[in-house]
């Protein structure tokens, strides 16, 4: 019954998927931007103590709830530890009714033909059971586009859709992540190879094999509508990409049918130094904005 209750939210429900899944390479900017400096901790296991401590500051802010937050994306560490006395998972989707996904992915390659592939991610069948143990609803895996180079681009969604149905075999959903860099020149015709190459690997799906998409927010608006309607296409998302929180909330807000899935646009404000009030007043103005940019279209 939970799964079907799971199931219903991600599928159907208004609100948005919350990225709180900073690994090792991206954690250091995470906390300088909530005002903890490389000074502040003495090792990695400190850096990862803090950025899990602002996490479940984040969760348990009374704002973070299933009504506008309808899931949640988590570091594999933030998997393995606990929040509130139980593992992070369970605490996350009981007390507040937000749906829990595992980043699997573990890096990128080095740049080849306008990609980077996904690194290997070894013992992925024994993380995926992890994952179904702890609750987990689907996973998060993500390649990076920077250049409209078309056979980059079929590789890289190649890749991914292999590797959702690897996570697919496990009764998992996998959200599918190849971002477009916000930055390069050729963005639009990156984002045309982008669509084309999905339809080819959504068309190729089995009735059931349904997926989830996080994407770039795309230049010209409504360009992913055949992916929000497609058939195998379970929910699309977009990630904010380095775009401000009131840019990214401008161009969801024009793409009917797809919600956010922020990371650096949702702790936007947040600092370690603000009284709790402060702190979750800022939050829940934050969620509400992004909620509002999700539910728009």
């Amino acid at each position: 019954m939970s799964n079907a209750k799971k199931l219903e939210q991600i599928r159907n429900g208004d609100g948005f998927i919350a990225a709180l899944d900073q690994s090792g390479g991206s954690t250091p900017k995470a906390l300088r931007l909530y005002g903890i400096g490389e000074d502040g901790y003495a090792n990695d296991a400190e850096m990862f103590d803090l950025i899990h401590e602002m996490r479940t500051r984040i969760v348990k802010a009374p704002a973070f709830n299933g009504e506008k937050v309808i899931g949640a994306i988590l570091f594999e560490m933030t998997m393995d530890r606990e929040m509130g006395g139980m593992p992070s998972g369970k605490f996350i989707w009981e007390d507040s009714g937000v749906v829990p996904f595992l980043k699997i992915d573990k890096g990128l390659e080095d740049g080849a033909n306008g990609v980077q592939l996904m690194k290997p991610i070894p013992g992925l069948d024994a993380l995926l059971e992890r994952g179904v143990a702890a609750g987990m609803f689907g996973t998060k895996e993500r390649s990076v586009i920077s250049a409209a180079n078309e056979t980059g681009i079929n590789a890289i969604v190649a890749q991914q859709f292999d590797l959702g149905r690897q996570v697919l075999g496990h009764g998992l959903v996998p959200i599918i992540e190849p971002e477009v860099s916000i930055s390069i020149s050729d963005k639009a015709e990156a984002e045309d190879l982008l669509l084309a190459a999905i339809l080819k690997q959504l068309d190729a799906l089995n009735d059931g094999q349904d997926v989830m998409l996080k994407l770039t927010l795309p230049e010209t608006a409504n360009l992913y509508q055949p992916l929000v309607d497609h058939p195998r296409v379970m929910r699309v998302v977009a990630l904010s990409g380095g775009y401000s929180r009131e840019e990214a909330n401008a161009r969801l807000s024009q793409n009917s049918g797809v919600i956010a899935s922020f990371s650096r646009a949702l702790t936007e404000g947040l600092s370690v130094d603000q009284s709790d009030a402060e702190f979750n007043d800022r939050l829940a103005a934050t969620i509400d904005s992004i909620y509002k940019a999700s539910v728009a279209g």
